[in-house]
């Protein structure tokens, strides 16, 4: 028994003076250290017998070995399929966040059963189709957080935050919330009218051929495409690219986003996206022919935050 608590003791002399002098002493009776936390995987459910595996296998396929942080959300009504990865993670916006401006400028409107002005049309045209920078700062002005604030309320967009000082490009977002403002515009609610929702698809279904890319990649020809992009450039998580996307035909009627970070290039993130966007639409509706190339030049306006 002296033997075995002198050996204690001398143990714990040595593993205190290693802490004193600022050193980790091991002990053979130490627990090994933690795992690394587990990379988060695609997760995905359907009423359709074999769907989410399959888009499961394929969607995680599509990002082996790309780089960068990847956000998906899916949605499909007809075989009640929903896909999510980090689906809660914050990116800043950059252009998509153009739909959210749109959608909140027809809920105001709403409220007092007035139509757009000539130049509020104008302004949603020009913003939605061509990704006009200008146009957004100005509906955005006129708008002020205070009511992006209070449609992101009604819409329970809860983790949307607005960028301040007027730079909506900066406005934080997620997956989760991208696919609840997708879900608004493309089912009957409460908070868009159906004149609303109809205007806001019309819009992005005429978005310019350059900026056609991400989400739309290899969707089947049958189905009518709805899409708003965007891009920015920063010192920290090097290049966002994102892409949202509303799809409907074919037996289908689904909704997709795409968020990414940590690109080295626009046109990175791009491919990135319309990996992940060519193994859902294949998935969804695998016997189509004849499916859609976007342009091989994507281009956004340049860049998503104020003029001036």
């Amino acid at each position: 028994m002296t033997h075995r608590t002198s050996g204690i003791s001398r143990r714990a002399r040595v593993l205190s003076a290693g802490v004193a002098a600022g050193l980790l002493v091991p002990l053979a009776a130490a627990a090994a250290p933690a795992s690394a936390a587990a990379a988060p995987q695609v997760s995905c459910t359907s009423a359709q017998s074999g769907l989410a595996a399959k888009l499961k296998k394929d969607i995680t396929a599509a990002l082996k070995n790309r780089k960068g942080t990847v956000a998906v959300g899916l949605y499909d009504r007809t075989t009640k399929t929903t896909c999510t990865l980090r689906a809660g993670d914050s990116f800043d916006s950059a252009s998509v966040v153009k739909v959210t401006v749109l959608a909140t400028l027809l809920w105001d409107a709403k409220k007092t059963e007035r139509r757009l002005s000539t130049r509020e049309s104008d302004l949603a045209y020009a913003m939605i189709t061509k990704s006009d920078n200008n146009a957004t700062s100005a509906l955005w002005r006129q708008l002020g957080t205070g009511k992006i604030k209070a449609f992101l309320k009604a819409a329970k967009m809860t983790k949307t935050v607005p960028g301040s000082g007027g730079y909506w490009g900066l406005t934080r977002i997620n997956a989760t919330d991208e696919q609840k403002l997708l879900g608004l515009i493309t089912a009957k609610n409460s908070v868009l009218s159906d004149n609303a929702r109809a205007y806001i698809l019309k819009l992005m279904n005429k978005v310019v051929s350059s900026q056609r890319w991400g989400t739309p990649a290899g969707a089947p020809s049958a189905v009518k495409i709805h899409v708003k992009n965007g891009w920015l450039q920063r010192s920290t998580h090097g290049w966002r690219v994102h892409s949202v996307g509303a799809f409907k035909g074919g037996g289908h009627d689904y909704t997709i986003s795409v968020l990414t970070h940590g690109n080295s290039s626009m046109n990175y993130g791009v491919t990135t996206i319309q990996g992940v966007a060519k193994a859902i639409h294949k998935d969804l509706a695998p016997r189509t022919a004849a499916r859609y190339a976007p342009t091989d030049s994507p281009k956004e306006a340049f860049v998503a935050v104020p003029a001036g």
